[in-house]
């Protein structure tokens, strides 16, 4: 074998997981053990795993997370008001009401959630400081 196909034949071997790094991001754990915690506080990276001792210092997450909640919420959001609206025709003040609530709810759900699955991600994919040994 030559040295280029010994390369692709070991990236391929130490392939890591995709679903299972995702979910564990999404738990908020750490992407590798999936037992330590990977966020402390809302939304601050830990920099290392407690269990696994990985490191998170390097994830470049950056705006990712906020674009896709707001992506995620108004399409959701978007719709269901309309349905709202036009069956119902609540008034403007309950609509509004109800539904900001409800955007301000599920944002604040699922921001630390996406956020740990992106970190996860990055993981799997070996991107950025993640690279493989």
């Amino acid at each position: 074998m030559t040295d280029h196909s010994t390369e692709l034949a070991q990236t391929d071997t130490n392939e890591r997981a995709m679903a299972p790094s995702l979910l564990r991001g999404w738990r908020r754990k750490c992407p590798n053990c999936g037992a330590g915690p990977l966020l402390k506080g809302y939304l601050k990276v830990n920099d290392s795993c407690t269990v696994c001792r990985e490191e998170f210092f390097h994830h470049r997450a950056d705006d990712g997370p906020a674009y896709l909640t707001i992506l995620i919420v108004g399409h959701l959001m978007a719709p269901m008001l309309h349905v709202v609206f036009v069956t119902w025709r609540p008034e403007p003040l309950t609509l509004f009401t109800i539904f900001a609530v409800g955007c301000v709810g599920l944002s604040l759900y699922l921001l630390p959630r996406l956020k740990g699955a992106l970190i996860g991600f990055q993981w799997a994919k070996g991107m950025g400081g993640f690279g493989r040994d």
